[in-house]
């Protein structure tokens, strides 16, 4: 059983939320998930949560880099709220879902769970720059983590990476003989499914290639489309949470009413009817990915940059920026000529500015600018070479790279995975600075000395 509430203040609880405090029985455990943050808690794990009724389908949730989310979680037996937030009210759901919340640390217990005969699912929140593989999916060959992971997978290391760790427990699930699995990553890559399958071939292929063929013969892989405008957590959230559910709860999200699911492959060993909270299963998933890909997540691309150099913090300040608005509405009328007929892009539209527009979900652009140099990769620089590729000078594409470049050099430098490569590009003559920072992102965009001019002009004129 679950609780929903409406409320939009109430004072705060002390009880701790638990499963013995609300009644809540623990699934056993089929889905193991790499990436325990706000993200999933919100999206896979909610889903889960609303259609798995007779409780058949229990999810472990491993956290990544840091076991907070875990330590939070673990207290509570894995419960927590997620509040939706609308422009008028905030209602509040707790899940049951998460039947364990495990340290990423804990590699034996990691390996375990994907080895057990039970688990049908692995799905993957873990960021785009966390899968570590170039835009064909292959493992990146200077990365100082993949070195590392394949020499541990070839002998009896600890691998540190998210598919280093994963292939270790494909390696335990053939010598457990568990039979099929799915995969599921769940993070805004093209064709993600195919994608990770290739990264994931090609480490197996180096540290043993009858596991390669393993993975041929018992594991899909799963394309999938994921939206759920989800911004980090603050201690006044935890407070409205704990209002409204009359109890303590130190791991509540809080996230919008819109959520899509939109999925593409086989689940061999079965799967919860996530349909029945709104997923949608597709033969071809490609057009999906490509729409959210290029409007919701290109404009907040664009909206990280753009309006943190106009002075704002939130997606909801910048998007009542008329000259943000304006060029969000530019990029997409550049990107729609590229999508196909049949998918409803006025209306999505629309629906893309209602949602930005509430300003009680604070999204904040510094949160959504991190990693930008893999995000621009996929959310920018393909709408720019079908611009020219047509004829025209794709300047509202090349906008939303300018406004990067810009941030950067004006010394506000988010977080990235390309961190090193970015300070290298910073530490050179400044005439030499902008194709550097170009560079790091796609070397089309520097072999074009025509668009090298565009860029340059455009990047001085950004604000």
């Amino acid at each position: 059983m679950t609780l929903t509430t409406t409320a939009t203040t109430a004072p705060g609880a002390a009880q701790r939320l638990s499963r013995s405090t609300c009644e809540l029985p623990a699934a056993p455990i089929r889905i193991v998930h790499f990436g325990l943050g706000a993200f999933h808690r919100a999206h896979q794990a909610w889903y889960t949560d609303v259609v798995d009724t007779d409780r058949a389908w229990g999810i472990a949730a491993i956290t990544g880099r840091s076991p907070q989310a875990a330590e939070e979680l673990a207290p509570q037996d894995g419960l927590f709220t997620v509040v939706e937030r609308s422009a008028e009210a905030d209602e509040a759901r707790i899940v049951a879902s998460i039947t364990e919340a495990v340290d990423g640390a804990d590699l034996g217990r990691l390996v375990e769970l994907i080895a057990a005969p039970d688990t049908a699912i692995v799905t993957l929140t873990i960021t785009e720059a966390g899968y570590r593989l170039d835009t064909d999916g292959a493992p990146l060959a200077d990365d100082p983590a993949v070195i590392a992971d394949l020499a541990a997978l070839a002998g009896n290391g600890v691998p540190a990476t998210a598919l280093g760790r994963l292939l270790r427990g494909l390696l335990a699930r053939r010598t457990s003989g568990s039979g099929p699995i799915a995969i599921v990553p769940c993070d805004n890559i093209p064709d993600n499914g195919p994608f990770v399958a290739t990264g994931l071939r090609a480490l197996a292929v180096q540290v043993d290639p009858t596991l390669a063929t393993w993975i041929d013969d018992n594991v899909s892989f799963v394309s999938t489309s994921i939206d759920r405008i989800t911004p980090r957590t603050t201690a006044a959230d935890l407070d409205v949470a704990s209002a409204l559910i009359g109890l303590r709860d130190e791991a509540a999200v809080v996230t919008e009413p819109f959520h899509d699911w939109v999925l593409s492959g086989d689940f061999p060993a079965g799967r919860p009817a996530w349909e029945q909270a709104g997923a949608r299963f597709v033969d071809d998933i490609e057009p999906f990915e490509r729409r959210k890909l290029w409007l919701l997540n290109g404009a907040h691309t664009l909206l990280a940059s753009a309006g943190r150099l106009r002075g704002h913090e939130t997606v909801a300040a910048a998007v009542a920026d008329p000259v943000c608005r304006a060029w969000v509405e530019e990029f997409w009328d550049e990107a729609v000529r590229h999508l196909p007929d049949g998918l409803d892009l006025d209306a999505y539209r629309a629906a893309l500015l209602e949602r930005f527009d509430n300003a009680r979900i604070e999204h904040r652009l510094s949160q959504i600018g991190q990693d930008s140099v893999t995000k621009l990769r996929v959310r920018a620089v393909p709408i720019v070479l079908a611009e020219r590729a047509a004829g025209r000078s794709g300047a509202a594409a090349i906008r939303v790279i300018t406004a990067w470049v810009a941030l950067v050099r004006s010394g506000t430098v988010p977080a990235d995975a390309s961190g090193e490569q970015i300070a290298a590009a910073l530490a050179v003559p400044d005439e030499q600075i902008l194709a550097g920072l170009l560079a790091t992102i796609d070397t089309r965009l520097t072999d074009d000395l025509s668009l090298l001019a565009e860029i340059d002009a455009a990047a001085a004129s950004i604000r």
